[in-house]
């Protein structure tokens, strides 16, 4: 009898080194994770509810966690934990898991730089000494949690909520003086100079929308590869319409002018009357 643990995570946030921040929210999540209780006899296994008996922490014995290292230059400058922008230019990422032990776990590089030995082994020190940091901060809440919850105080969510430290993107209250706040305004537009188009009343493109002058460029950037290979394809289509109008209306002219000066036969039902266009009278096709 063995228990099958699945571990899920979900990212709310993304700022780089996502390696990093998920290994120590799994080891932490395993650590404070606790099971039902269970008593063995013979063939018969009793697994007790929280109400009969205290749930029970899970047998870990070591917490391996990951440091990355982002490589610039070929790899002449390292960088410790990256954000989202410096993974965006590295020239290549190592990621070492270890443990507290100095025991190495696993080594992931990635990245179109090679690296030397030296530069793994300056790597692997370093990744011993913030690991020690990273697990004793992990056992330290781990054990602050655990005294919250004897003493009967808040711990968890309940303890974040309300000081709001689980709330991205928040600032703290300032007080702001307003009261001269319209001589500071008056200053303002006096110094300003006068735009150069004033559009009275607003330009409406169609029902419900509403431009005033002119918008901005779009900060999405350039197409995406396969949106250019679609503009470039109707782009090619437009053109080869194009190249085949002009075809026919050329083959339709010459065949025009070829026939001007050849008589025509009618049947002896159809009057026998012969029209001979001039030049300027032909017909004109428009695109």
């Amino acid at each position: 009898q063995v228990w099958q643990i699945r571990l899920d995570m979900h990212l709310l946030n993304h700022d780089g080194n996502i390696t990093d921040a998920a290994s120590i929210a799994g080891i932490v999540a395993l650590c404070h994770f606790r099971r039902p209780d269970v008593s063995v006899q013979g063939e018969e296994v009793t697994v007790y509810t929280p109400e009969e008996r205290d749930p029970v922490p899970l047998s870990i014995h070591h917490m391996p966690i990951c440091v990355s290292f982002a490589f610039f230059h070929q790899g002449t400058c390292l960088l410790v934990d990256p954000t989202e922008r410096e993974e965006r230019v590295m020239d290549g990422l190592l990621v070492i898991a270890m443990n507290k032990h100095h025991e190495i776990c696993t080594i992931q590089s990635s990245g179109v730089v090679m690296l030397v030995q030296d530069q793994i082994l300056r790597c692997s020190k370093i990744a011993a000494v913030k690991v020690t940091e990273i697990t004793e901060l992990i056992q330290k809440a781990l054990e602050n949690d655990q005294k919250a919850r004897k003493e009967g105080r808040k711990f968890g969510f309940a303890e974040s909520i309300p000081n709001q430290r689980i709330t991205a993107f928040k600032m703290e209250s300032a007080a702001v003086d307003t009261n001269d706040v319209e001589e500071q305004a008056g200053e303002i537009i006096a110094k300003a100079e006068p735009p150069a188009e004033v559009f009275a009343s607003p330009v409406l493109h169609t029902p419900g929308t509403a431009q005033i002058g002119e918008g901005i460029e779009s900060s999405w950037g350039d197409l995406e590869e396969s949106e250019k290979e679609e503009a470039a394809e109707e782009e090619g289509e437009s053109e080869a319409a194009a190249f085949e109008c002009e075809k026919v209306e050329t083959d339709d002219t010459s065949t025009l002018r070829e026939t001007k000066n050849e008589p025509i036969v009618l049947s002896d039902s159809e009057e026998e009357e012969v029209v001979i266009l001039e030049p300027q009278e032909l017909p004109r096709k428009t695109r």
